[in-house]
């Protein structure tokens, strides 16, 4: 081994340390205690045991948890959808604007991403309320009240996600979109191209690698999203909204199950590292 070699070892062991001890260690503790019946209180608190694939069994047969896996993906490709369209349209349409439109607008935009998700959540559910904005809104109107929040639950999380989440597509899509090349867009007007053509057909390919990069982004974060939702609906009505992070907390901490509860979290885990593959290869291949 060189010493050149040696250098850029001794520099990467601090990053390397840190991954394995605040990511390494926790995921491999999450798969151990996953096979144990941990828990919080109860005589199962007092003695630790090894109950072989006995939470796995359980977890497969549980009706919530199929159900918090559906509502989870639901959750995920309606925020990865909503974010990503709005956060690009704002983005293409504030393109070649001047810049105290584009600091209004996006100041504006990013209003729900730059509050804390608690605060954001507390909007929403004041937004989607039954004597809230949006009904307020549509009686001034004539239109009857809806009871958002117990009708359409997993539209309003979704809604109230993608609001919270578009300003972070628009920075992305902003920065890629100031990178083009103008030559190559003035070339497509002189050859006839409108506005919809040139998007589709020039700029959506052109930037394919930043939409992917964007959509890894969305997905990661929204799979892990649980105040959000905790604090609009709770997983409810009837677990309409319960998504793998929420039913994660109910059985781990509200039910005492921690050993349950980490065993539900390697769906999640697995979810997170299947989508992550895909958009590592998709990376990876337009790289090429």
């Amino acid at each position: 081994m060189g010493s050149s070699s040696r250098k850029r070892l001794i520099f990467l062991a601090p990053a390397t340390l840190l991954m394995a001890v605040f990511f390494l260690t926790p995921a491999v503790l999450c798969i151990v205690y996953s096979f144990t019946n941990l828990a919080l209180s109860g005589s199962n608190a007092k003695q630790l045991q090894f109950l072989g694939l006995s939470n796995y069994a359980k977890m497969f047969g549980d009706s919530s948890v199929i159900r918090a896996t559906s509502n989870t993906l639901y959750f995920t490709l309606g925020s990865i959808f909503g974010q990503s369209v709005i956060g690009f349209m704002t983005a293409y349409l504030l393109r070649g604007k001047r810049p105290w439109i584009r600091r209004v607008v996006g100041t504006m935009v990013m209003l729900g991403w730059i509050v804390p998700e608690t605060v954001a959540a507390y909007c929403m559910s004041a937004f989607f309320a039954d004597k809230g904005t949006l009904n307020t809104i549509i009686g001034s109107v004539g239109f009857a009240p809806v009871s958002w929040l117990f009708k359409y639950p997993m539209a309003s999380v979704i809604i109230a996600n993608i609001w919270r989440g578009a300003a972070g597509s628009m920075i992305n899509y902003q920065a890629a979109l100031d990178s083009l090349d103008n030559s190559v867009l003035e070339s497509a007007e002189i050859d006839g191209s409108n506005g919809i053509n040139k998007m589709f057909r020039i700029v959506l390919p052109i930037m394919r690698q930043a939409i992917a990069t964007n959509t890894m982004l969305i997905t990661l974060s929204t799979l892990g999203s649980f105040g959000l939702i905790w604090i609009m609906t709770a997983g409810g009505p009837g677990g309409k909204t319960s998504t793998l992070t929420v039913l994660m907390y109910l059985k781990a901490f509200q039910n005492y199950q921690l050993g349950y509860g980490v065993a539900i979290s390697m769906i999640l885990l697995t979810v997170g590292v299947v989508f992550g593959i895909f958009y590592t290869r998709i990376l990876g291949r337009d790289g090429k």
